[in-house]
């Protein structure tokens, strides 16, 4: 424990980021960036190739500073596992997704730590960010680093720290959101907050792996079920005949008490549509039903088949129907600003509506192109677009566009984001 911590101190820990995307890009860059020097490892070849010019795929990290890292030698990508043996950390940032039965996939994390386990050697910091279920790390992690016979926190240390990334969030990226840290024994803890402190600026340090794997698990919960309630509100202000915005803004004026959230059409990003499932499906192994978390599941689940009903009923208003009608979805990527389709409700918006037979076509000045099933689609010209919509729907309220203009050149329009807010006209239908 001594040595590594001598290392650590004096930035000479060589670190590992297993994982090359959202989040382990933008961590390996901070890491890269307080002189501490670090290995990219991932299996995608293209991925490793284009860090390696310096060429970043990630909207947070611009080229020219992966440039720079990579000219330094600081950062190093690799598709290479054997490099872990010469490495003192190893952070694990794989995707966590859903199986089709919505239970947990953890497969990338265990075949992470299985090859971890390969080249594992004494002395080694050992730290899980990916987003998963209470447990995980002393339950399946644990018990396979343990099988050369290492002794945690003796011989090698294990910590979980959830990531929180915010993509696109233009004041909290990853070196000043706070760290949350739970170490297996309180030798893990310290290790690896002693190595966090040299590149994020406040730690928080929890008493255990499962302690810092419920608290993201609590975070995104919070979002999702206070997203499912204002949803619901949505649906009661429609059924009421009252303009829901208005409702929230007037409400946000209250300086205790209330936390205004937006409703929408769906919710997108890896974490707040997958995490609470997480919980739930831990949660029925101990016999307990997480009902609050499966009501807003279900709620935000449907709002996609909501927005296609609104547009059906807005098209009724014109003696058209949805089948063969020409129809705009401006905005794909889950969020604005952001080039990130992951569970989009734009995607399943646009697959609804081809099924009924409309005739999709979409705008986003962040995604060049879609994939659907085995179809392809391209992001239109606006402009051609909207002459020739019979409807348009804005799906992400993206800030560089001009929603006057695609007010005045739409015969209706389907606002679920709120973007046209200020815009006075007939052909506005909010969500």
């Amino acid at each position: 424990m001594n040595d590594l911590l001598r290392k650590i101190d004096s930035k000479a820990v060589k670190v590992g980021v297993i994982g090359m995307g959202y989040v382990g890009l933008p961590l390996a860059m901070e890491i890269a960036k307080a002189n501490i020097f670090v290995s990219g490892i991932d299996i995608s070849i293209p991925k490793v190739e284009q860090l390696n010019q310096g060429i970043s795929y990630i909207g947070d990290v611009t080229s020219e500073e992966l440039a720079e890292q990579i000219r330094s030698d600081r950062l190093k990508a690799t598709t290479e596992f054997n490099v872990v043996r010469d490495l003192d950390v190893i952070i694990i940032c794989v995707p966590t997704p859903l199986g089709k039965t919505k239970d947990p996939d953890l497969s990338m994390v265990m075949a992470a730590v299985e090859r971890i386990a390969e080249n594992q050697r004494p002395g080694q910091l050992v730290v899980l960010e990916s987003t998963t279920y209470p447990g995980t790390t002393e339950e399946l992690v644990l018990p396979r680093l343990q099988e050369s016979g290492l002794q945690v926190g003796k011989d090698f240390f294990l910590a979980f720290s959830p990531e929180r990334v915010d993509p696109g969030n233009p004041v909290y990226q990853t070196h000043n959101t706070p760290k949350v840290i739970g170490g297996v024994t309180p030798q893990c803890l310290e290790v690896a907050s002693r190595l966090y402190r040299h590149f994020i600026l406040r730690i928080v340090p929890v008493s255990s792996c499962q302690a810092a794997e419920m608290v993201k698990l609590l975070e995104n919960t919070f979002r999702s079920v206070n997203i499912g309630l204002v949803n619901e509100v949505a649906l009661m202000c429609d059924r009421l005949g009252v303009d829901v915005w208005e409702v929230i803004d007037a409400a946000g004026t209250k300086p205790f008490g209330f936390m205004p959230f937006q409703p929408g059409p769906g919710l997108g990003g890896h974490c707040i549509p997958i995490d609470p499932l997480y919980l739930s499906w831990k949660l029925k192994t101990l016999d307990y039903r997480a009902r609050f978390i499966e009501l807003a599941s279900e709620i935000n689940a449907d709002m996609p088949r909501y927005v296609v009903n609104k547009v059906n009923d807005a098209l009724n208003d014109f003696s058209k129907s949805v089948k063969n009608s020409r129809i705009l979805v401006v905005g794909v990527s889950y969020k604005k600003d952001i080039d990130d389709l992951r569970e989009s409700p734009a995607l399943d918006v646009i697959q609804l509506l081809q099924k009924r037979g409309a005739k999709v076509v979409y705008h986003d000045p962040f995604v060049a192109e879609i994939r659907l099933d085995n179809t392809t689609l391209l992001s239109s010209d606006l402009e051609l677009a909207l002459r020739s919509t019979d409807c348009t729907v804005i799906v992400t309220n993206h800030s560089r566009l001009n929603y006057q203009r695609i007010v005045d050149l739409s015969p209706v329009v389907l606002d679920t984001r709120n973007a046209t807010k200020g815009i006075v006209s007939p052909k506005i239908i909010k969500l």
